[in-house]
């Protein structure tokens, strides 16, 4: 049966692929199930499709779904205790949306997005969520600035322990508050989905080119702007906090698959260099 509530575990089938795989995220090379720690899909979707790919990108999110590995759909739709028709339509969904690839009687693989990949989501995610955060902070909603400062108390938190998996998910929580106060849910589902696909590369920044307390740090005047109802210092600060972001992760994965592009050049040419 189908949990939508409670923990829920999927042991997945996981086929060794072709290429190399990085020894801490190589599969079983036996070839038998992986039992996969998959986050609880939280409330019950419309149907069993959106329950399935609310799954993947719970996997996703939570890491326990790992880039370059062939997993099987149809022990999956097995595993879930639901028909392979929901499980086709929700992979067929995920791949019309980047985040996963489909090899024909074999099963999908989540889809690593590139350097222009990764600059074209950050140019998004600069055209949407800078001009929302500047017209909340004009009058935010009762309530916002504690809970954002929350998060952000939350974040530190997490840093001072170095528990990536908890700083990351306050992390979005807090963005998804800014998002959530206009009231345009299409405007929250676009930039989780962005978001989704970033998480892809296993990463942050965290670790690799900033630290945790780095990273909450780039986020204290973004708070600090909402509580004081400065709109544009919020839209500046969170332009600061997404540019810098960007170009550090373009940085990195230019670096990571030996590209001979150039960082800046590519991020001026996708998202340019005016002011956001």
């Amino acid at each position: 049966m189908l949990r939508v509530n409670g923990s829920l575990r999927y042991p997945v089938q996981v086929t060794q692929p072709s290429f190399t795989i990085d020894p801490a995220t190589k599969a079983n090379p036996s070839g038998q199930a992986a039992e996969l720690s998959l986050a609880p899909i939280e409330g019950r979707s419309a149907s069993l499709a959106d329950q399935v790919a609310d799954a993947v990108r719970a996997g996703v999110r939570s890491g326990d779904l790992v880039p370059g590995r062939l997993y099987s759909a149809y022990q999956l739709a097995e595993i879930m205790g639901i028909s392979r028709s929901p499980v086709r339509e929700a992979l067929m969904r995920l791949a019309e949306a980047g985040m996963v690839s489909l090899e024909r009687n074999r099963g999908f693989r989540l889809v690593v997005p590139g350097a222009r990949e990764i600059a074209e989501i950050f140019h998004l995610r600069l055209l949407l969520e800078v001009p929302t955060t500047r017209a909340i902070a004009a009058n935010p909603p009762p309530g916002l600035p504690q809970s954002m400062r929350a998060e952000l108390n939350a974040m530190r938190a997490a840093a001072a322990i170095h528990d990536t998996v908890q700083f990351m998910s306050h992390d979005r929580d807090l963005h998804e508050l800014l998002l959530e106060a206009n009231g345009n849910r299409r405007l929250l589902s676009t930039v989780k989905h962005l978001r989704e696909v970033t998480q892809l590369l296993g990463a942050s920044t965290a670790d690799m080119s900033r630290s945790l307390t780095d990273i909450a740090d780039e986020h204290e005047p973004i708070v600090r702007a909402i509580e004081s109802r400065d709109p544009q210092n919020a839209a500046e600060s969170m332009a600061a906090h997404l540019e810098h972001t960007g170009r550090l992760l373009v940085e990195q994965t230019i670096h990571e698959t030996g590209s001979a592009d150039s960082p800046e050049a590519l991020w001026s040419e996708v998202v340019g260099t005016e002011d956001n």
